[in-house]
């Protein structure tokens, strides 16, 4: 084996952890998968013989190359990011996955809702928080990427830290239990039952709403129960077929229209209420993430 199959084949051994890493940064699995490939680049075209830890040298710089398209990404959004849902991991709700790479990542998923309030960061605080909390870089690592001093890089990480604790509460640990809340709510919702709906959401909760460029019009961010509540026997009205599945290791709901994915709706529990509901019913977007369909 020569020197060049022999990166590669380290390389390998690193990418799901990349892409992880990516994932998170970005929070689109196709955006995730050109910052690996563009790793990959660099290393081939980079010197690394003396490196010594050349999984924290990879690590690193795709922290670099998100944190460029993070900031290309700032300067040329035009969708509101309000109602913005990131590309979501959908499993069968027997917890099975197409994508073998995808079920090695849902192994230590994070959260839809978490990767929403991700979204809220500036690129260099996301950085900072993903690399140092949820891969354990050091900020003395991590301070050249974000051109700043270990200090300046660390306060980054804990204003980062303080939204997400604060915008983002851990789901309950219980998984069965959250899916007989959101079978409860979707019950309520089916049958018009208003106070059943009220008793499973939490008076603060958040609904979004994702239509993308198809259907931007669509797109709404709803907050607290009664409103909810309203938009949820709305959309009761529209009767379709669906089935449980898993988002990012939480329930979901995926309706159909005509066999073929329309809608996908994630539930974050907390304290056997619902605190947030993301959906996206952009039916090409939900094509290309791979949703199942009815027969899958």
């Amino acid at each position: 084996m020569d020197e060049k199959d022999l990166l590669a084949e380290r390389f390998q051994a690193d990418r799901t952890h990349l892409k992880a890493v990516a994932y998170r940064m970005l929070g689109s699995l196709s955006e995730a998968e050109d910052a690996v490939q563009e790793a990959w680049i660099k290393l081939s075209r980079s010197d690394v013989g003396e490196v010594r830890n050349l999984s924290g040298w990879l690590t690193t710089v795709v922290g670099r190359v998100c944190l460029d398209m993070l900031r290309s990404r700032s300067s040329r959004r035009e969708d509101p990011l309000e109602y913005y849902v990131p590309d979501p991991l959908v499993r069968g709700a027997e917890g099975t996955t197409r994508d073998p790479e995808e079920e090695t990542l849902l192994t230590d998923s994070v959260g839809l809702a978490l990767l929403v309030v991700l979204e809220t960061l500036g690129p260099a605080e996301r950085l900072a928080f993903v690399l140092h909390d949820m891969f354990a870089v050091s900020f003395d690592e991590i301070a050249p990427i974000v051109d700043r001093t270990p200090a300046a890089t660390r306060q980054l990480a804990s204003r980062a830290r303080r939204r997400v604790q604060s915008a983002a509460p851990a789901p309950a640990p219980d998984l069965t239990r959250q899916r007989e809340v959101v079978g409860a709510f979707m019950a309520a919702s089916q049958g018009g039952d208003f106070e059943g709906l009220l008793a499973v959401l939490d008076p603060d909760v958040v609904l979004r709403a994702d239509g993308g460029k198809a259907l931007a019009a669509a797109s709404k961010l709803i907050r607290g129960a009664e409103a909810v509540v309203h938009q949820a026997l709305t959309f009761a009205r529209f009767r379709r077929a669906h089935r449980d599945v898993l988002v990012n290791g939480a329930p979901g709901i995926v309706s159909y229209a005509d066999g073929r994915a329309a809608g996908l709706m994630s539930f974050t529990v907390v304290d056997e209420r619902i605190v947030g509901i993301q959906i996206i019913f952009d039916p090409e977007r939900l094509a290309a993430l791979g949703v199942p369909g009815l027969e899958d």
